[in-house]
């Protein structure tokens, strides 16, 4: 790549381009009063770079861009450093790279090249060859998976669901980190009661596995925790392997608080998520679900309150009509009517029994009469009325033959007005 000078070049703090020719020769001529621009720097290391030998480079492709019909760019990781490089080819190199995918272990012919825009280092290949797709570092994480499954770690009934108005949430993510602002906003924008608890870590590297197992058995300890966050943005595929360390999915599936996994974007994956109580895409869509949504809330209680009015009001109109008709209803406007046909049955009843007992009554006082009659015609003053007299022995036997009687015995005489005494000469 050829570099063609400007005619003159601006010096330090002003304004005026300065000619090549008199800029410093040499890195250790430079000074502050006369220094190197950015495009003389970076074109020196174009040049220096531009001499290095071609090579062969071994690794394991973690990402992969054919996308674009004859460009290809890839990411190359070390398969025993966490160290990657960008790998980018055109034409030949662009067909090759479309046969491969992510997960492969690869060699590939290049040549460093450094884009002077950006003074960004890459490597430009021009050939590529498989070497294999075992023993990678997708396929070591394969394994874990299928083993960690065996044991059950990921099976749904040890899912523990999440509390749905919590009080408190554990965080954990890098410090000073987007994650963080993304999930606290979000959710103090959906329910702005709620507190946090954030515990720092490191979200990539050696030390990612210890301090993501430190920090969720510190908050699964704080009983004041309802819900614990793990939070990591979008990276490759390399920066989010220690999500898916052995230690750190079993202090996960371990964990009895509630935990929710939100590591890079929807399309990435570690073995955290299968572990976790629930996976979200991203940071900001754990924050929709681990909280509800205050003004849904509100909806919901006033929808619930507006029903409870309404069904309410029918019941007591209800009621009400209710009420009405059993006060119309003649019974109630009029309640005399209920007794008259009681009133009419007692009155015929009373006549029936008055011309009865009349009746009887008068049966009886002609029966009276009748004897009456009879014994007044039988009676012994009957008999006193026409001139007869009853003569009776003096302990009052009536006498009824003279014989009877002797000279002397007294006698009682009755006759129809009066009594006499007489005795026997």
């Amino acid at each position: 790549m050829g570099y063609t000078a400007p005619a003159a070049q601006p010096t330090a703090g002003a304004g005026i381009p300065k000619p090549l020719d008199q800029l410093p020769r040499l890195a250790g001529e430079t000074t502050a009063d006369n220094p190197w621009p950015v495009s003389v720097l970076s074109q020196k290391f174009h040049t220096a770079v531009d001499k290095w030998p071609s090579a062969w480079v071994a690794g394991q492709i973690t990402e992969i861009n054919v996308r674009r019909a004859g460009s290809a760019y890839l990411t190359l990781r070390d398969d025993f450093e966490d160290i990657a490089m960008s790998v980018s080819g055109w034409g030949a190199f662009a067909a090759q790279a479309a046969q491969f995918k992510q997960g492969d272990r690869v060699v590939i012919h290049g040549k460093a090249d450094l884009w002077m825009k950006y003074t960004r280092f890459s490597f430009k290949g021009d050939a590529i060859r498989k070497i294999g797709s075992g023993g990678g570092l997708k396929e070591q994480i394969d394994e874990l998976r299928k083993k960690l499954k065996g044991e059950g770690l990921f099976d749904a009934d040890r899912k523990v669901p999440l509390p749905e108005f919590p009080k408190c949430i554990g965080l954990i993510c890098a410090p000073q980190a987007r994650a963080e602002g993304d999930v606290i906003t979000n959710v103090n924008l959906r329910w702005p009661s709620v507190r946090f608890k954030v515990k720092h870590a490191h979200v990539q590297g050696a030390q990612c596995p210890p301090d993501i197992i430190a920090a969720i058995r510190a908050l699964d300890a704080d009983p004041e925790v309802d819900v614990i966050i793990v939070a990591r943005g979008g990276g490759a595929f390399e920066d989010l392997i220690g999500f898916s360390d052995e230690g750190v999915v079993r202090a996960t599936a371990d964990c009895v608080t509630p935990i929710v996994s939100a590591i890079g974007h929807e399309d990435d994956w570690t073995l955290i998520d299968l572990a976790a109580d629930l996976r979200a895409s991203t940071p900001t869509d754990a924050a929709k679900k681990v909280v509800p949504d205050v003004n849904e809330q509100w909806q919901l209680i006033t929808g619930a309150i507006e029903r409870m009015r309404m069904r309410i009001g029918a019941r007591v109109d209800n009621e009400i009509r209710l009420v009405e008709g059993y006060a119309n209803r003649p019974s109630l406007t009029q309640p005399l009517t209920m007794l008259e046909p009681h009133q009419r049955f007692l009155d015929d009843a009373r006549r029936r029994m008055d011309i009865g007992l009349t009746r009887i009554i008068d049966d009886a006082s002609l029966t009276v009469e009748k004897l009456h009659a009879s014994l007044t015609a039988l009676s012994p003053q009957s008999t006193l009325n026409r001139g007869y007299a009853v003569v009776q022995t003096a302990d009052g036997h009536v006498l009824d033959d003279a014989q009877a009687v002797t000279s002397g015995d007294e006698l009682t005489v009755t006759l129809k007005h009066g009594v006499l005494t007489a005795s026997v000469s």
